[in-house]
């Protein structure tokens, strides 16, 4: 490789790291000194050669394998992801044929792979003439989601919502801003438009810290439906209330906004370390206390508790496309044994008639509403308090026929979707 990092050879690196490596995208931009290396806008061609390759990752494979007599052998995986690269750039990125080729062929050479590279260049030029027709004919929401997740979005939603989720994870997510004050001089602004959740929402791309408000503290980033459990408390000005695993700190900034004596727990410090920056940013004050909330109690307890718990991150994979190649059903019984817990420990944080939203960015029964119902039928000193659409903006068919909050990515499909979310809302029994 060159000592100068071009965008699609730092691309084809990060494909490996998650492919290959299985590390999550965010971490292995975030480890990528080569990615650091490249100009903003050669960064963000890198990000989004990557992105469409795990979005299409299904469509692409299905590609390349009709055009080879056999698959590759193991030691030219790396000629796989080269492939990859090409045939993104060349069907759902509009590269102009010569440019896709070519560098593909380049890339293959530069890697060691000179003897692949006559099958780079025909495997590719027959996709340059042939490519579009053959994607016309895929049914692109079922090839690019895994059999575990299409069965169990099946099981939960019925095929048909399945099949909407999928499609609205083929697109680029929007990008999310929550407002600090409400204050709506900033739409105009930030050519936004304001949901009815209250969110404002922009098109995706650009610097974040260009935009008009982001030294002042105006706003930071978060997804519509993440921005909605923290609203299911209703008036909490001036009461305890604990954000539990907080960081990033999107909803810890929405309860501090909002009049709230805040302590933010997370066990990671690296992650706890960026909640309090970005807190600084928007001159909000917090207590952060960086522990493991399983184990970790409040000195006395509490007016209300906050959790939004780890999961599998499946409501979220506009936003994280890797995703589906890195979550397995295993890490979902895993994550869901870990929620049970949790929920225990913040149960044992509140004070009678306290109140606890349970809330999760997972499309998966077992990490959300199956969650809930466990809790309740092992008698847990807990009642469900039903949410209602009113008091988040939210449309009537995001609440279950239990009274929780469930968005699906293929609501607010008028205003280009929202990201799965799960909440439940919780008041404590006398004991």
């Amino acid at each position: 490789m060159s000592e100068v990092p071009t965008a699609r050879h730092v691309a084809l690196d990060l494909i490996c790291a998650v492919l290959r490596r299985k590390r999550p995208l965010d971490d292995a931009i975030e480890e990528s000194a080569a990615m650091h290396r490249l100009l903003g806008r050669d960064r963000a061609f890198a990000r989004l050669l990557v992105a469409t390759v795990l979005r299409r990752l299904g469509q692409i494979d299905a590609l390349i394998a009709d055009c080879l007599n056999m698959p590759l052998a193991p030691r030219a995986a790396l000629v796989q992801d080269i492939l990859r690269l090409g045939v993104a750039q060349l069907l759902f990125l509009r590269t102009p044929p010569h440019a896709a080729v070519a560098t593909s062929v380049d890339i293959a050479q530069s890697r060691g792979f000179v003897s692949h590279k006559g099958l780079v260049n025909a495997v590719l030029r027959r996709l340059s003439v042939e490519g579009a027709e053959r994607v016309e004919a895929q049914d692109a929401p079922r090839l690019n989601t895994p059999d575990w997740l299409w069965k169990s979005w099946s099981g939960a939603y019925g095929e048909g919502t399945a099949r909407a989720i999928a499609t609205a994870h083929l697109k680029e997510a929007p990008l999310d801003l929550t407002l600090r004050d409400g204050d709506e001089n900033w739409r105009a602004m930030l050519d936004g438009v304001l949901l009815p959740t209250g969110t404002l929402r922009r098109p995706a791309g650009g610097a974040l810290a260009t935009l008009p408000g982001y030294v002042e503290g105006a706003w930071w980033v978060q997804d519509a439906a993440a921005a909605l459990p923290a609203r299911l408390f209703g008036n909490i000005a001036g009461c305890e209330v604990i954000d539990l695993c907080a960081a990033p700190g999107g909803k810890t900034a929405q309860l501090a906004t909002a009049g709230a004596r805040v302590t933010a727990v997370d066990r990671s410090t690296r992650r706890l370390q960026r909640l309090v920056a970005n807190l600084q940013r928007l001159d909000l004050a917090v207590d952060a206390v960086g522990a493991d909330a399983l184990t970790w109690r409040p000195s006395s307890p509490v007016e209300a508790v906050l959790l939004d718990a780890p999961c599998s991150t499946t409501g979220a994979i506009r936003r994280h496309p890797d995703v589906p190649h890195l979550k397995m059903p295993e890490d979902v019984a895993r994550l869901s044994a870990v929620q049970e817990n949790l929920l225990r420990a913040a149960i044992e944080m509140l004070r009678p008639h306290g109140t606890l939203v349970y809330c999760t960015c997972s499309l998966e029964p077992e990490e959300g509403q199956k969650r809930i119902e466990s809790l309740l039928y092992d008698g847990a000193p807990v009642e469900r308090r039903e949410i209602e659409p009113g008091e988040v903006g939210a449309e009537p068919e995001w609440i279950t026929p239990e009274g929780d909050l469930r968005t699906l990515p293929c609501h607010f499909g008028q205003y280009d979707g929202i990201d799965g979310f799960y909440c439940a809302r919780l008041v404590k029994l006398d004991t």
